[in-house]
C-alpha cells in the first residue's frame, strides 16, 4: 500500500525539486500522487516522498549498471527498468548524495527533452522545424 505524501519537503528534497525546476520547459505534475518533473509533457524523473521515506527514479542511459551497483538503487518497477530506468530509497533522516542525484537529473533530462529544447540547455539557439512541401507532385 502507498503511503499519502508528506506535506512538507525534507530540505533535501527541496533542494532537489528546485535544481530539476531550472532545467529548460521544465514543469512540476502530480501524477499517481507523486511528485514528477516533466519536460514538454514527459517525465525525466519521479520523487516520491511518503512519510519516512523519500524516492526517486530517472532514466540513466549511460549510467544505469553503475547506479545499480549502489546497494539503494534498483531497477525501476512496472516494466520501466529495462528501457534504463532506476529507482533510489532512502530513509527520511539520511544523508542523500546530492551531487550524484543532480548529476543523474541532468542525466535524466538530457536523455528525455527534444533536441530543440536540449538546445536551449546548451544556450544554443533551436533551429526552426523545415515546413513539409504542400505542393503535389504530377506523375
Amino acid at each position: 500500500m502507498t503511503e499519502a505524501p508528506r506535506e512538507k519537503l525534507t530540505p533535501s528534497e527541496a533542494a532537489l525539486r528546485v535544481f530539476a525546476l531550472k532545467y529548460p520547459e521544465t514543469k512540476e505534475d502530480f501524477p499517481w500522487g507523486h511528485r514528477a518533473f516533466k519536460v514538454k509533457g514527459k517525465v525525466f524523473v519521479f520523487m516520491g516522498c511518503e512519510e519516512g521515506a523519500t524516492g526517486m527514479s530517472f532514466k540513466l542511459p549511460n549510467s544505469k549498471t553503475a547506479a545499480l551497483k549502489k546497494s539503494w538503487a534498483k531497477p525501476t518497477h512496472y516494466g520501466m527498468g529495462k528501457h534504463g530506468w532506476v529507482s533510489v530509497a532512502f530513509d527520511v533522516g539520511d544523508e542523500l548524495p546530492m551531487e550524484l542525484l543532480k548529476k543523474w537529473i541532468d542525466e535524466s533530462y538530457r536523455a528525455i527533452a527534444p533536441k530543440r529544447v536540449l538546445a536551449l540547455l546548451e544556450g544554443e539557439k533551436p533551429k526552426k522545424a523545415k515546413a513539409k512541401s504542400k505542393t503535389k507532385t504530377k506523375r
